[in-house]
């Protein structure tokens, strides 16, 4: 067949809208089945990222080990013993790698997903798929770090006598929720905002910096409470949904500061009222702010090839 009888073979043929003609919540839901559909080389993005990450290293995932275990050996060091900050916080070692391993899953997720589309420039320009697998493919390797450093947690405690088999666990549902809703609505969204100003992934940084600080992790709700009082600042405060998933990772893990088994009374305001209900009602908006936010990736994936 000759280039002519091939180009007149194309123009016979139907034309066919790639992705969902559907709009608002249908629109949604198609994209999702679209998403489901390429499972498979969401997989494979997943893979190929956990690999590049370590490629040509001698000791390949166990650097993944490395780094959180530093990390939990200088703030113990550091902050607990040479600035005092263990005292009043029993296990202070295990309540702050407990906060760092929830907020750690956050701060990869929104970090890596912020630069993935640009990162997968080349596949964007030359083959059509849903662009949303990009951000989801970090948000995979993500988890795959945050159950190595959760397994690392667990064994942490069972060899300081503290393993959490506790009805506080329930708390880690919520909790971990949260997290992957509100982080994968943010990947969504500063993965195509990044893709048009270039800025955000720095601006990123410092916010996830900040907000490391704004959370509970390298010290105890109470003494915010202290601070700030129970008024409006510490309503503020508590309304973060990270700052939320802390506090119900550390009330999942952290036994020693279980308000209901210990008589010490510093310990009974461990942790705001009614944590519970407040992250279920955090995930509910999470839920809202991902609908959302792929509603706006939708509309800016349009240009990512030219802006690319």
């Amino acid at each position: 067949m000759n280039p002519q009888e091939r180009m007149a073979a194309l123009e016979r043929l139907p034309f066919e809208n790639i992705g969902s003609s559907e709009r608002g919540a249908h629109r949604f839901w198609a994209q999702v089945r679209l998403i489901l559909k390429n499972r498979a080389m969401l997989l494979l993005f997943v893979k190929r990222d956990l690999k590049s990450r370590y490629k040509d290293s001698a000791l390949g995932f166990f650097w993944t080990l490395v780094r959180p275990i530093t990390q939990l050996l200088i703030y113990y060091v550091v902050l607990g013993k040479f600035l005092g900050a263990e005292r009043g916080i029993p296990e202070f070692a295990i309540y702050i790698f407990s906060g760092l391993t929830i907020y750690g899953l956050f701060s990869e997720m929104v970090m890596g997903g912020t630069a993935s589309v640009i990162a997968n420039a080349g596949l964007v320009k030359k083959v059509y798929l849903p662009r949303e697998l990009f951000p989801l493919a970090t948000i995979g390797s993500a988890l795959f770090n945050f159950a190595i450093q959760l397994v690392i947690l667990l064994v942490a405690t069972l060899a300081m006598g503290s393993f959490p088999w506790t009805p506080n666990m329930v708390y880690a549902i919520p909790s971990l929720l949260v997290i992957l809703l509100y982080g994968t609505a943010l990947a969504l969204l500063l993965s195509a905002v990044n893709v048009y100003l270039r800025d955000v992934q720095y601006l990123v940084e410092v916010v996830l910096m900040v907000l490391m600080w704004a959370s509970p992790i390298l010290y105890a709700w109470k003494y915010v409470r202290n601070v700030l009082g129970d008024g409006i600042l510490l309503s503020i405060y508590n309304s973060n949904p990270v700052t939320m998933a802390v506090l119900g990772f550390q009330r999942a893990f952290w036994t020693a500061g279980d308000p209901t088994n210990t008589s010490d009374p510093a310990m009974h305001a461990a942790y705001p009222e009614n944590l519970m209900m407040n992250l279920w009602i955090a995930a509910l908006i999470g839920a809202v702010g991902v609908f959302l936010a792929q509603r706006l990736f939708a509309r800016l994936q349009g240009n990512f090839a030219q802006m690319l």
